[in-house]
């Protein structure tokens, strides 16, 4: 009897630790996500710039080339009104999540972020789409 708990004890906290270690990657995307936020809104180009994957370093092989392209194409990152995260998926190596934004201007986005693995261990933003999206009814 005491086996029997013991081992019921130990799928348990096994597929608690499994489940626990799914999220990771989708927690640990988030916070890279928030973190960029934070630095454009900080007008912190050096920090936003770290969060890029060797892939968009390439395009952008520079801060403030980069810094300046969100600016221009990515205004409602770079001065969200407010954001949440909503779905997220883990394909192999990379994480895609989902971040809905109120834009500064009122309209409503939605921004797929794209982050792949580094041999490192880290995660690297590697590209972000966005999509303006229909607003609700009025309130």
């Amino acid at each position: 009897m005491v086996r029997i708990v013991c081992v019921a004890l130990w799928l348990a906290l096994s597929i608690g630790a499994g489940s626990a270690l799914a999220d990771e990657p989708v927690d640990t995307a988030q916070s890279i996500i928030r973190a960029q936020i934070k630095a454009f809104l900080d007008d912190d180009a050096e920090t936003a710039y770290s969060f890029a994957s060797p892939a968009i370093r390439t395009k952008f092989p520079d801060k403030i080339i980069f810094f300046d392209m969100v600016k221009r194409s990515y205004q409602h990152l770079y001065r969200p009104g407010n954001f949440a995260f909503g779905r997220s998926k883990v394909v192999g190596e990379e994480v895609f999540q989902e971040v809905l934004i109120s834009g500064s201007d009122g309209k409503d986005w939605t921004a797929i972020y794209d982050l792949v693995h580094q041999p490192d261990g880290s995660y690297k933003i590697n590209g972000v789409m966005m999509l303006q999206t229909a607003s609700g009814p009025q309130l």
